[in-house]
């Protein structure tokens, strides 16, 4: 895939939202479901089996729509999605983690995370 302007990431974003928000909410059934089948789990109305492969399977069908997207799903808890962008002639990631409101962060593609500056 491209390359992404800041507008056009920030687009994506707006786009890919509502899966962001199914991603969080199936991780969390997902966890809930798993745990529960440990042995000494404590129960849950969620279900069993079943339903751990279901969100399993859903979960692995939302992240594959970010991918298709262009961008660049990082992380799943916290979510952490990268669209990869030039600034100035330099390869960056720009740069969205869950609970931020927009998309304001960037990083060199070589530095990671830990890289981070506001756009």
């Amino acid at each position: 895939m491209g390359l992404f302007t800041r507008e056009e990431a920030r687009a994506e974003l707006d786009r890919l939202r509502p899966v962001l928000e199914e991603i969080v909410v199936v991780r969390a059934d997902m966890m809930e479901l798993s745990a529960a089948l440990v042995p000494g789990g404590a129960p849950t109305p969620l279900g069993g089996l079943p339903e751990r492969k279901a969100a399993e399977a859903r979960l692995n069908e939302l992240m594959t729509v970010v991918q298709e997207s262009g961008a660049e799903l990082k992380g799943v808890a916290p979510l952490l999605v990268d669209f990869p962008a030039d600034l100035d002639g330099v390869p960056v990631l720009l740069c969205w983690l869950e609970g931020e409101s927009e998309l304001g962060w960037y990083h060199r593609a070589d530095l990671g995370i830990a890289g981070r500056r506001r756009l």
